[in-house]
């Protein structure tokens, strides 16, 4: 049974009227299985998402769940009375037996979105005023987020943006050396040894724990096909408690580079200065009052970490055997570390500028 078989197999146990049409693998993710599915029903072909959610990284699915569930219920009760409030935030298709995830026969779990339509992600920034939208899209939902009611959400990924403990993970990876590939990444290894200063500032700054998305890529913010609006914030796996500046440093390392994640050639990886200032006027323009003192100050600092980070992320992954993110050709870790250190490279060279800006507004 292919993967779409499998997917069309499971949606009978979920709340959806009609007839399944079909189901196609959809968008670019490194974790879940992701369709497509289409139902017919009373004439209409009605869309829907369908995951399968990755469980050798997400150990405690019903925790992670309960999470979403909490997340988009506060959400919806913010936004119900706006315009096209149904496309403004994910909605959850509950199974039959009243959870909103099924676990089939082989142990995976399930999960079923309405689709959003008119409205897509982008892999790659295509324009300033995308990275803006993007940004006050991830800056409102934190701020929305600010008022969820106890109890503390689960942390569905332990210590996800622990700079330090991923530094001494990447650290670990150097001596097992399991695939035999430390000697091929030696400039890789130095660089990031180099950059080990800086992995505590954030936890060091006693900032204000936050409830987070912690995974701020550009094309986790859908942007309408007419307007360009951000209008929904998706992929809520990792919502949890977190540190807001998180948040902010990965929309630099994802929104301000016109290099894709994985580029080759690294001469087209920089740190686009018009970018950057969209995503700050963007993210404060629904973020800026819930911000502090302490947190403003780092902000310009927040993308070099993340994306040093990120890079650590990479490169433990590639020394280890690819275990933890989906590769599609040999060496494509390797690949993604290496543009996010060159990335780092270009945001040093611009710091100061960076922070200069955040001064001025």
């Amino acid at each position: 049974m292919s993967k779409e078989q499998k997917a069309g197999a499971v949606l009978r146990y979920f709340a959806i009227e009609g007839r399944f049409s079909g189901a196609q693998a959809y968008g670019t993710g490194h974790i879940n299985d992701t369709f497509r599915a289409v139902f017919e029903d009373a004439g209409r072909h009605v869309p829907f998402l369908a995951q399968r959610i990755n469980r050798s990284i997400f150990r405690d699915v019903p925790a992670l769940m309960e999470n979403i569930g909490r997340v988009t219920e506060h959400l919806w009760a913010q936004i119900a009375e706006e315009p096209d409030a149904l496309r403004r935030t994910l909605t959850l298709i509950p199974a039959r037996d009243g959870r909103v995830w099924h676990q089939d026969e082989e142990g995976d779990y399930w999960r079923v979105y309405r689709f959003i339509e008119r409205a897509r992600g982008y892999d790659t920034i295509q324009s300033a005023d995308q990275a803006y939208q993007a940004a006050r899209a991830f800056g409102r939902f934190q701020q929305m987020l600010a008022t969820l009611p106890t109890p503390r959400l689960h942390d569905t990924i332990p210590d996800f943006h622990h700079t330090p403990k991923r530094f001494q993970a990447l650290l670990k990876a150097i001596d097992a050396d399991v695939a035999n590939r430390a000697t091929q990444v030696r400039t890789e290894i130095e660089f990031a040894l180099s950059h080990q200063s800086i992995t505590g500032v954030l936890l060091d700054a006693n900032l204000p724990e936050r409830v987070t998305h912690n995974d701020t890529k550009i094309n986790n913010v859908l942007l309408d096909d007419t307007t360009g609006e951000g209008i929904c914030v998706i992929d809520l796996d990792t919502v949890m408690p977190g540190l807001a500046l998180y948040d902010f440093g990965d929309m630099v390392r994802t929104a301000t580079s016109p290099a894709s994640e994985d580029e080759l050639d690294l001469s087209k990886v920089t740190m686009q200065f018009p970018m950057y200032e969209a995503l700050v006027r963007g993210y404060l323009s629904t973020a800026g009052e819930m911000l502090t003192r302490a947190e403003r100050e780092l902000l310009a600092f927040a993308g070099k970490l993340i994306t040093f980070e990120i890079g650590l992320r990479f490169l433990t992954d590639y020394l280890a055997g690819d275990t933890y993110f989906k590769v599609h050709r040999p060496g494509h870790n390797l690949d993604r570390a290496r543009t996010q250190f060159a990335l780092v490279r270009s945001i040093e060279q611009q710091e100061e500028r960076m922070r200069l800006l955040v001064d001025s507004i």
